[in-house]
């Protein structure tokens, strides 16, 4: 592991921020943080990015403890705060051959790199434009470059898309794919939850400092599910619940009764024109069930069965309660 957390808190006055969380990330991982305003997101990545010190615990980035050895740590690693600092009379450029400097890149090497971020964000074009003047998705493009400008091996974004618009989120995506194929580290903050389940290979879910799940988005999904069968006191035998959708040219009530019989269904819903249910079935029994519909002589529409959203994780994990 790249990164690790280990009973990690921060306390201001009587405010507990972040109290012992723990998890880790790997090379090539995209780790989703997820949790309400005040939940202790910032906090915790201000600590991994040295901005913060610990009350307790601590954090190491590639082996190094954030509290002892912050140089280390910072050469490892690069930070997209969710504010975008400029500077009045610069051009981009300009603005990362500061940064360049700024981590001590000197002649050749210091040249080589801003040209190779200009390329990586596509920037070229715009070189020599103030970087007051860029609209929100050309500055997010030079907070990256910022960001990668010493070559981190681990990236720590804070609300990356907050404010962009639909092709400029797309467009970041690519990005972060990109970045995660190429074996770096990547954790992510954001409130658009849709932007993070299309990337993200795990998440943690926090909530007044503490985790409250941590897992890939299958194991995230069984928690969710785990968590509604308990309230209802039904056992689910540890199957990540999906849901299931069918929609059929006619006879929708008699197929709705004819799925309260099948096994591994439940909560069946109508949905616009559609009937929803809870799926906890594998992939064999799946195409069992579509095949005995269609026998039944349902003239089948639509057929299909996902996992849950992450807002429908997210609210289930969550209690929406304030610090």
């Amino acid at each position: 592991m790249i990164v690790e957390v280990k009973n990690l808190s921060k306390r201001f006055g009587d405010l507990h921020a972040v109290q012992s969380i723990n998890f880790h990330m790997n090379a090539g991982e995209v780790f989703g943080f997820i949790g309400p305003n005040g939940a202790g997101k910032t906090t915790t990545m201000r600590i991994l990015a040295t901005l913060e010190m610990p009350t307790r615990g601590d954090a190491f980035i590639d082996g190094h403890s954030v509290s002892h050895f912050p140089e280390k740590v910072r050469s490892r690693l690069g930070l997209m705060p969710d504010y975008h600092g400029v500077y009045n009379n610069m051009d981009i450029a300009d603005y990362l051959d500061f940064f360049a400097r700024a981590y001590r890149l000197r002649g050749r090497k210091r040249r080589e790199r801003v040209d190779s971020v200009v390329d990586f964000v596509e920037l070229g074009p715009l070189l020599h434009k103030p970087v007051t003047t860029l609209s929100k998705g050309m500055r997010q493009r030079l907070s990256v470059g910022r960001m990668l400008i010493n070559d981190p091996d681990v990236l720590i974004m804070d609300e990356p898309t907050a404010g962009l618009d639909p092709r400029a989120r797309i467009e970041f995506r690519e990005l972060i794919k990109v970045l995660a194929a190429e074996g770096k580290a990547i954790m992510i903050s954001s409130h658009i939850l849709s932007d993070l389940s299309d990337v993200c290979t795990r998440v943690a879910i926090i909530e007044r400092g503490e985790i409250v799940a941590t897992g890939t988005m299958e194991e995230v999904h069984t928690m969710a599910h785990d968590r509604r069968s308990e309230a209802k006191g039904v056992q689910n035998g540890n199957r990540a619940a999906r849901i299931l959708e069918v929609e059929v040219l006619k006879d929708g009530e008699k197929l709705e009764t004819f799925l309260t019989l099948q096994p591994d269904v439940s909560e069946i819903r109508h949905v616009d024109h559609r009937l929803e249910a809870l799926y906890t079935g594998d992939d064999k029994a799946l195409t069992a069930l579509l095949q005995r519909i269609v026998q039944d002589g349902f003239a089948v529409k639509h057929f299909s069965c996902r996992f849950e959203s992450l807002e429908d994780i997210f609210m289930t994990l969550t209690e929406g309660k304030l610090q």
